[in-house]
């Protein structure tokens, strides 16, 4: 059956641009909105380019219209380059500061690994009372082992999460870091949790990758507590297990 054609069916490329403009507004909109330098910083960007270009027209010495117009577009063009450019660093970094201090932005953080590395995406391990968690990649360096939490808090949940996995893979490298500011040798600020896990050293082969990554999930996921106030007594039964007896 021959596939349908038609002024239905054709690109719109107008709208395409639209959504294109929308969506490059709303990030800057929510940039500045974080971030209110970096609307300086983007003016700074596209001006530079611009007055050096210009500059080197005055070097030149000519007279002719043409050749000022061209080092103009030249200059406006890669000022709006390095515009976009600063723009998406300052809306990454945006991004993680709206992230910081809320449950689970480690694991948002590790997710934004691209490729190479196999990210749980709930937490391996957690705390019930301060609902500190443990975040797990694993990739050609090992495991790694991240603590949601402050610091002094969660290393205690995050050193028994090591030795589990220790006991399991004890020939596999076991990475373990928290997320924090304070400088300790373990912390790492949560914009750089992806770069610092992506430059750690490989030792592993994609083989021996999959294979720790099967026996990681053998280990099953998290049994979450009986809630605190519910009476055991009291709980709903099985009706169908009874009716099965």
């Amino acid at each position: 059956m021959a596939r349908r054609t038609g002024p239905d069916t054709a690109p719109k490329p107008k709208k395409q641009r639209f959504k294109r403009t929308r969506q490059l507004k709303q990030v800057y909109d929510m940039t500045v909105r974080v971030d209110p330098v970096t609307r300086w910083w983007m003016l700074l960007a596209l001006a530079v380019p611009f007055v050096l270009a210009i500059g080197l027209g005055f070097a030149f010495g000519t007279s002719s219209v043409g050749f000022w117009i061209y080092w103009a577009v030249i200059g406006l063009g890669l000022g709006v380059l390095a515009a976009m450019i600063v723009l998406a660093r300052r809306a990454e970094r945006a991004a993680y500061m709206n992230l910081e201090g809320q449950k689970g932005a480690t694991g948002a953080a590790l997710s934004s690994i691209r490729r190479g590395w196999n990210v749980e995406q709930e937490p391996v391990a957690i705390d019930p009372r301060s609902q500190d968690m443990v975040f797990r990649a694993v990739g050609r360096a090992g495991v790694v082992l991240v603590g949601d939490g402050p610091p002094q808090r969660v290393r205690k949940l995050l050193e028994a999460e090591r030795r589990k996995v220790a006991r399991v893979l004890p020939n596999v490298t076991v990475h373990t870091f928290t997320v924090g500011n304070g400088g300790g040798a373990d912390e790492v600020p949560l914009r750089k949790v992806a770069s610092k896990v992506q430059r750690l050293k490989p030792v592993l082969t994609k083989q021996e990758v999959s294979a720790v990554i099967k026996r990681l999930r053998a280990l099953g996921g998290i049994r979450p507590p009986v809630p605190q106030g519910i009476d055991p007594l009291r709980a709903r039964p099985d009706r169908r297990a009874m009716r099965g007896r």
